[in-house]
C-alpha cells in the first residue's frame, strides 16, 4: 500500500493524491494549480503517473483546484470511474465547462497577441493551445459513475472501501474515510478534503471521520483564527454602505460555489434589516455562479436544517429585490453604466480569470468605490497582489492604479481555521499525519502544534509506503 502526492504539496492549489492498494489505483482529486505563470505551467506537465492506469477518482468537491484537471486526465487516457456526491457531480459539470471556455478564450487571446510571431520553442507553442476544450470536458463527464451518499460505504474494488462524509465546505463537499486491505493487512486513511468553517448560515458543520491510522489533511488556515462571523458581517455592511455614501460601487471577487450564495444571503438579510439601501442593485455577473445558485436549490440534503425548511416553504434565501443575473457578456458590459449604488459579484475569486477583471479595471481606479475580498487568494494571483497593497496592477496589458478602498474579510471563509483543524485532527487520532493544501510556512506553524503523531510535509511527487 502506498500514497503519493501530486499536487497541493507545500502549496494550496492543485490537489491530487494517489492511493495504491491490492492492485487498485485510486486518485483523490485532480485539480488545477492556480497562481503565477510558473505555478500554472505545472498544469501542462505530466501528471507523475499514467492516467490510463488509474482505476477510480474520488472527487471531494467541485472547486477548480480539486476538479479542474479531470478533463485533461481523461484527454490523456483515463478510462476509470469518477465517484462523488450528487451535488458535486452537478457542480463539477458547470465548473469544468466554464474552465474549458476560459482555456479556449485564453488560447484565442494568446493567438491574437502573437499572430505575427513564430513560437520560439515548444513551451511557447504549447501555451498557445487550450489545456483542454469544452469537448474534452464533456467527454470527461462520461467517466462519472456512482453517486456517493454521505455516510454510506462504497466497495470500489476488493480491499478498497470508501465512505464520503459531509465536509461542510461547499455544497456536496466531502471528507473521505478509506478502508484498505492487502495480503491480510488492514489500513485506514482519513482524507480531510477542504474542511468547512463551523456555524455557517447555509451548510452543515463538518462530520469528522472515524479514528484512522493515517490522516491527509488540508492546512490552508493552519496558522490563524478567523474573525468571528458577527463582526465580519458588520464590517461587510459598513464597507458596502461606505462605498454607496461616497457615490461609488462595490466589487466583490466571488467564488461561484458557496461564497456567492452566502454573500447573496447576507445582502438579502442586510436589506431586510435596513442595514443596506432598499434601492441597492446587485449583479451576479457569473454564469457559473448563476448555475450554481440554481443547483443549490436541487440539494436540500446538504443544507443547514433551517435553510432547508425555507426552501421547502418556497422562500428562496438567495432572492432579493434588485438582483440581476447577468449571463450574457453584453449584459455584463452594461453594468459599467452604473457609476454608483451597485454591488457586483463576479468570478473568479482570485481574480485570475473571468469577468471580475473587467470590473476591477473600471472600478479600482475610483476612490469612491470599494473592492471587498471574502475568500482565499493564493500567492501570485491578481487578488493577492491587491490585498498585499499593490499601488497599481496590470489588467489586460493595462496598468491600473489602485485607488479604491480595499477590504479583506476573512470571517466569511469556507475553510476551517487553525483551531477547527486541530480539533479535526485530534478527533481522527492518526498515528501519522500528512499535511497538504497549505503554504509551507503555514504548514510548519501548524505542524508544531500537533502531538502524538508522526507529522510529514510531503513534497511534490513524493511517494510513501503505508
Amino acid at each position: 500500500m502506498r500514497v503519493a502526492f501530486h499536487g497541493a504539496d507545500r502549496t494550496v492549489t492543485g490537489s491530487c493524491h494517489l492511493v495504491e492498494c491490492a492492485g487498485t489505483r485510486v486518485l483523490i482529486d485532480c485539480g488545477l494549480a492556480q497562481g503565477g505563470h510558473e505555478t500554472e505551467a505545472r498544469n501542462r506537465a505530466p501528471f507523475g503517473f499514467a492516467p490510463a492506469e488509474i482505476d477510480f477518482v474520488l472527487l471531494t468537491h467541485a472547486h477548480l483546484d480539486h476538479c479542474g484537471r479531470l478533463p485533461l486526465l481523461a484527454k490523456r487516457g483515463f478510462q476509470g470511474e469518477i465517484v462523488t456526491t450528487a451535488a458535486t457531480r452537478e457542480l463539477a459539470r458547470v465548473v469544468m465547462l466554464d474552465s474549458a471556455h476560459l482555456q479556449e478564450e485564453e488560447a484565442r487571446r494568446h493567438a491574437r497577441r502573437h499572430r505575427h510571431r513564430r513560437p520560439q520553442d515548444e513551451e511557447s507553442a504549447a501555451e498557445a493551445e487550450a489545456l483542454y476544450t469544452a469537448l474534452d470536458a464533456l467527454n470527461c463527464l462520461d467517466r462519472f459513475g456512482r453517486s456517493a451518499a454521505y455516510g454510506q460505504a462504497l466497495q470500489l474494488a476488493p480491499g478498497v472501501r470508501v465512505t464520503f462524509l459531509d465536509a461542510g465546505h461547499i455544497l456536496g463537499s466531502a471528507s473521505l474515510y478509506l478502508e484498505l486491505e492487502e495480503q491480510g493487512r488492514r489500513q485506514t486513511l482519513a482524507f480531510s478534503g477542504d474542511l468547512g468553517n463551523r456555524g455557517r448560515p447555509l451548510l452543515r458543520s463538518p462530520v469528522v471521520p472515524p479514528p484512522s491510522a493515517i490522516a491527509v489533511m488540508e492546512t490552508t488556515y493552519g496558522d490563524r483564527l478567523h474573525k468571528a462571523i458577527v463582526p465580519s458581517i458588520e464590517e461587510f455592511y459598513q464597507a458596502v454602505a461606505g462605498a454607496f455614501a461616497r457615490g461609488g460601487n462595490v466589487v466583490i471577487p466571488t467564488f461561484a460555489l458557496e461564497r456567492a450564495q452566502e454573500i447573496l444571503w447576507y445582502l438579502r438579510q442586510g436589506r431586510e434589516d435596513r442595514r443596506l439601501p432598499e434601492l441597492m442593485q446587485v449583479f451576479l455577473d457569473s454564469p457559473m455562479a448563476i448555475s450554481a445558485t440554481q443547483i443549490f436549490e436541487h440539494h436540500p440534503e446538504c443544507f443547514d436544517p433551517q435553510i432547508a425548511r425555507q426552501f421547502r416553504a418556497g422562500n428562496d434565501p438567495f432572492a432579493l429585490p434588485g438582483l440581476h443575473f447577468t449571463r450574457d457578456a453584453t449584459e455584463s458590459r452594461a453594468i459599467n453604466r452604473f457609476r454608483s449604488g451597485a454591488v457586483i459579484l463576479a468570478g473568479a475569486g482570485m481574480c485570475n480569470g473571468g469577468r471580475v477583471r473587467h470590473h476591477l479595471r473600471q472600478n479600482l481606479l475610483r476612490e469612491s468605490c470599494a473592492v471587498i475580498f471574502v475568500g482565499y487568494a493564493a500567492r501570485g494571483t491578481l487578488a493577492r497582489r491587491v490585498i498585499d497593497g499593490a499601488r497599481s496592477v496590470r489588467i489586460f496589458d493595462e496598468e491600473i492604479r489602485v485607488r479604491a478602498s480595499i477590504h479583506t474579510i476573512n470571517g466569511f471563509s469556507a475553510h476551517a481555521d487553525r483551531d477547527e483543524l486541530l480539533d479535526w485532527q485530534r478527533q481522527v487520532r492518526p498515528q501519522r499525519t500528512f499535511l497538504v493544501h497549505g503554504e509551507e510556512d503555514v504548514m510548519q506553524s501548524f505542524a508544531a502544534l500537533l502531538r502524538d503523531t508522526r507529522v510529514e510535509l510531503p513534497e511534490f511527487g513524493q511517494s510513501c509506503e503505508i
